[in-house]
């Protein structure tokens, strides 16, 4: 990164990552559940010297607090608060998100909700929509809802290897890049995550919502973009998305699982197109509806796989 900030946020603090801060066009690059705005290294550097990047860390990752309260402060309302909170500080009326996984969760739902919809220019997901493959949730929220610990700093790279494959990272050093910026010394000197092991209680406290509802709402112009070989984003989640959304902007990333990293000119080069072409005139939203039963699914299974686990 080029610089840092550090946005005060209730007691807390949430620090956000600057590539190119003199360039005269913005855009949010918000990461994704277990992962920090380091991520956005080599989406920053391939969309080049016209775009400031910022990339806030959430609370609970990287730089930014972890919160004493994390039934309380690792829920997307929270989040959403944050994100206000950066735009705020940096005097941003409205600006281009570009989203990975919660993070474009997170720019659907300030996208979606009245009070905040006039923020969002347009908004890109990454590998996340609003209907996602029960099983892969369900197996994303027990991998980090439990402690990981490594004795050794190769452990911990190993580990990461096996568990983000699907992030289509190629060669070694790529590989040492990621475990540098995710790795944290333990008292004891082992190692574990940089983030905090509670930051899975969201998907226990967290209120489900209604998430077609909210895409449904969304009037800013849409992109998603699809690992290939996802667990979490099914194909045909992204034609129904379409539907729902006639102007959606597909990308499928052949070789990539969840999430692909968006780090190499075959993935930023759609995006930066897109956010860059004329924008339509918004178009009022569509009345909000009823219906959140697959989130009521899906926090019932986790609920129960937890308690099988031993994890409660």
């Amino acid at each position: 990164m080029d610089a840092l900030e550090l946005v005060p946020l209730r007691g807390l603090e949430v620090a956000v990552r600057i590539w190119h801060p003199d360039a005269p066009k913005t855009v949010i690059a918000w990461h994704g559940l277990a992962r920090h705005g380091g991520d956005f290294e080599g989406f920053a550097r391939a969309l080049g010297p016209e775009w400031r990047v910022l990339a806030p860390d959430t609370p609970g990752r990287g730089f930014s607090s972890w919160s004493p309260m994390p039934a309380q402060d690792y829920l997307y309302r929270r989040y959403k608060t944050a994100a206000l909170a950066v735009l705020d500080h940096f005097s941003l009326e409205q600006v281009p998100w570009v989203g990975t996984s919660m993070g474009g969760l997170l720019g659907m739902l300030l996208a979606a909700e009245a009070d905040s919809a006039y923020r969002i220019e347009r908004l890109v997901l990454n590998d996340v929509g609003p209907e996602l493959n029960t099983d892969g949730m369900v197996q994303l929220a027990l991998y980090f809802g439990s402690p990981h610990h490594f004795a050794t700093f190769s452990q911990l790279e190993e580990e990461l290897r096996a568990h983000y494959g699907g992030f289509g990272i190629e060669g070694d050093d790529a590989w040492r890049r990621l475990a540098l910026g995710s790795a944290r010394r333990l008292p004891d000197g082992s190692w574990t995550y940089h983030y905090d092991p509670r930051i899975g209680e969201q998907f226990i406290h967290d209120t489900p919502r209604n998430s077609w509802a909210d895409w449904r709402a969304i009037r800013c112009p849409l992109m998603v973009v699809r690992g290939a070989e996802s667990p979490l984003l099914d194909a045909d989640s992204v034609l129904s998305m379409a539907e729902a959304q006639p102007g959606l902007v597909t990308l499928e990333v052949p070789g990539c699982g969840h999430a692909p990293m968006l780090d190499r000119d075959s993935q930023v080069a759609p995006i930066a197109e897109f956010l860059t072409r004329p924008q339509r005139q918004r178009l009022p939203p569509h009345p909000q509806t009823h219906g959140n039963a697959w989130w009521r699914r899906m926090a019932a299974w986790l609920k129960r796989e937890r308690h099988l686990k031993g994890t409660d």
